[in-house]
């Protein structure tokens, strides 16, 4: 490393990242009420929608068992598992 005239190491970007590991995937559990199954989804799988109340949050999927498309409701909790967990975000604006 070495050090500039303000007095700040610079730092190649191998020396920055040499210490990480790859990352393993996140995995959400997940079911159908169609069709009753349970599986795992990665987060390109889902999709969370965040309106203006409680009733317009929601996250979405396509059931990989039965090919329904499923939208349940969102919580703080989940939204935040699942932005954490990169989840695809849509922010519903209101018209008001």
């Amino acid at each position: 490393m070495n050090e500039s005239a303000s007095g700040v190491r610079d730092m190649s970007v191998a020396s920055a990242f040499a210490g990480m590991r790859s990352a393993t995937p996140v995995v959400f559990k997940a079911g159908c009420p169609d069709c009753r199954g349970r599986f795992e989804l990665a987060a390109s799988a889902l999709r969370l929608a965040i309106g203006a109340s409680s009733r317009t949050t929601f996250y979405s999927f396509t059931c990989p068992e039965c090919g329904a498309a499923v939208r349940k409701p969102a919580g703080e909790r989940i939204v935040e598992l699942l932005t954490g967990g990169g989840v695809r975000t849509l922010r519903l604006h209101s018209t008001v």
